[in-house]
């Protein structure tokens, strides 16, 4: 049962990766499940990894449900999610005391990968959710630091490749 989240979150991240843009509802449960995550242990201190799984998989749903529903309230908040996420990520390898300005970088980075979603849609889509869905891969995977950046830019790159390929594919058979 330990191991039940990791294991969960690498399948999504998998899916998410190569299919992001396609399943774009999959896409943006991805992100409730990745946040889910992490907020467990901010709602319950050290909880099981089933409440865990449980919080992740909740998010999960209603983020999906949201997409599914609400498409542009939904790619908006994708977007300020990721966007958020990415900016922390990007902030703490760049910055030692990135941490006292967390929440500026979360919102600034937020607001730019929402509207950066919603004008560069198919794009920007394919190259979050192949971030997310390496993120979700590596996070999975015990690595030294150097070896985790080199998987989750090798797994990011396989992505965005995929998924262009994906979209040339797509837009070639529509004109």
């Amino acid at each position: 049962m330990e191991f039940s989240t990791p294991i969960v979150g690498a399948l999504i991240g998998a899916v998410v990766l190569l299919f992001g843009r396609k399943l774009f509802w999959l896409c943006v449960a991805a992100i409730g499940f990745a946040a889910g995550v992490q907020i467990a242990p901010h709602l319950v201190q050290e909880p099981s990894a089933l409440l865990q799984l449980t919080i992740a998989l909740v998010l999960g749903l209603i983020g999906a449900l949201l997409a599914l529903f609400l498409q542009k309230i939904a790619i908006a908040v994708l977007g300020f999610l990721a966007g958020g996420k990415l900016a922390t990520v990007i902030a703490a390898a760049f910055f030692v005391q990135y941490a006292q300005y967390s929440t500026i970088i979360f919102v600034v980075g937020g607001v730019i990968g929402a509207i950066l979603l919603l004008v560069l849609f198919d794009w920007a889509l394919i190259v979050v959710s192949s971030l997310i869905g390496a993120h979700l891969i590596q996070s999975a995977i015990t690595l030294p630091a150097s070896g985790s950046t080199i998987v989750f830019i090798g797994l990011a790159v396989i992505g965005i490749l995929v998924q262009a390929a994906s979209l040339r594919r797509t837009r070639g058979s529509i004109a």
